[in-house]
């Protein structure tokens, strides 16, 4: 049975109630698909019990009734992806102590979570991931009355695609997925995607490790959503990807930061913060947000379900909320801030997207079962 097939009766199954969620997640990673495309499938079915994720406590039940705070904090996030003192502060002002993970995928997280007894309070997942989570009940909702500094979020960053209700999530830095460029070897401005089918360039190019990224990229290029299931749409995407990648040095993504430092690649398709984290070190570094467009994301706090010290994790996404914590955060990080009174109190702020920017500018969304189709094509491009 080709894998095509096993993945519809599997779906087939989730709609009858014939699987839990879990192990549709479980049997679904073990046929190879990605884990953005169970997500979308899980948001994409329904089973007997109504939609799949549906459910759980509310932001007024049982998660509203926190106790006293607890002793102990255990955070998992993204390396380098904090202030040198965030923690420490932390501990000193509330007494708790902090245990502090890091991973390097959302896959890795995930896979912790999924195992069990993680005993972790706090994950930051990239937007996409959301619904993964929700849906496979790994995450709870907020109780909003532990999180009082809420309303120094900009507007921007409220109500988002993967969380539209603000219930499961609050946002910890943003930032977009363009281009850098080292101005000492480029010395015409880079402003479009089309640098990357330039072939004067062969060899010092990079793009992302990830397909939504370089498959979106080529489909704004050519003037459509980063969004998009048109198999015509597609069809060119995929021809330009393959066009594109005969002069790439590699598909990569933050390994390149010290390629870019030491002038082994010219120009990268990267993310806005760790262009400014190489900064620091290459000062002949730019980044540009191409004209055609591209990738706007968020990464938020969120609670697991079997979060051990929960009143205490509601004290630290309030904590983060406050002006000068964000504030020192993004300045380490090299990110935006989503909070507004954080970018009131910075030295050097990211600034947030213009008007002009954000019509440029495209959350990844859920594609439904088109995901499986976009999986075949960036297996197909990597292999060409």
């Amino acid at each position: 049975m080709s894998k095509r097939k096993e993945v519809k009766q599997l779906v087939k199954q989730l709609e009858r109630g014939g699987v839990s969620r879990r192990e549709f997640v479980s049997r679904a990673l073990t046929l190879g698909l990605s884990l953005s495309s169970v997500g979308v499938l899980l948001g994409a079915c329904k089973d007997k019990r109504g939609t799949v994720g549906s459910g759980g406590e509310t932001a007024d039940g049982p998660m509203a009734e926190l106790g006293p705070i607890e002793k102990k904090l255990h955070l998992y996030n993204w390396s380098d992806y904090i202030a040198e003192d965030t923690v420490a502060n932390f501990e000193k002002e509330f007494g708790v102590e902090v245990t502090y993970d890091t991973y390097e995928s959302n896959e890795e997280m995930v896979a912790k979570l999924q195992a069990g007894a993680s005993g972790y309070d706090i994950v930051v997942p990239t937007g996409y991931i959301t619904p993964v989570l929700v849906a496979t009940s790994l995450i709870e909702p907020l109780s909003k009355k532990h999180i009082t500094n809420g309303g120094n979020l900009s507007p921007l960053f409220r109500k988002l695609p993967f969380d539209p209700d603000d219930e499961y999530t609050v946002p910890w830095q943003w930032g977009t997925t363009g281009i850098a460029y080292r101005t000492d070897k480029i010395k015409i401005p880079v402003d479009s995607w089309n640098v990357f089918h330039d072939g004067k360039y062969a060899n010092k190019l990079t793009m992302m490790d990830d397909g939504r990224e370089v498959i979106g990229a080529e489909l704004r290029r050519r003037g459509h959503s980063l969004n998009s299931t048109d198999p015509a749409e597609l069809a060119q995407a995929k021809a330009g990807c393959i066009d594109a990648k005969q002069n790439l040095k590699a598909y990569i993504s933050a390994p390149v930061k010290a390629q870019l430092i030491s002038g082994d690649v010219w120009i990268s398709q990267l993310w806005d913060g760790d262009t400014a984290q190489a900064r620091k070190e290459q000062t002949h570094l730019a980044f540009v947000i191409p004209k055609e467009g591209c990738t706007i994301w968020s990464d938020s706090m969120c609670i697991p379900r079997n979060a051990p010290n929960k009143r205490a994790a509601h004290e630290w996404i309030n904590y983060i909320l406050r002006p000068e914590v964000g504030a020192a955060l993004s300045e380490a990080t090299g990110y935006g801030t989503p909070n507004a009174a954080a970018a009131g109190v910075m030295k050097e702020v990211v600034p947030y997207p213009t008007e002009d920017q954000l019509k440029r500018l495209e959350y990844q969304v859920d594609l439904g079962r088109d995901i499986a189709t976009w999986d075949q094509i960036w297996t197909e491009i990597k292999s060409a």
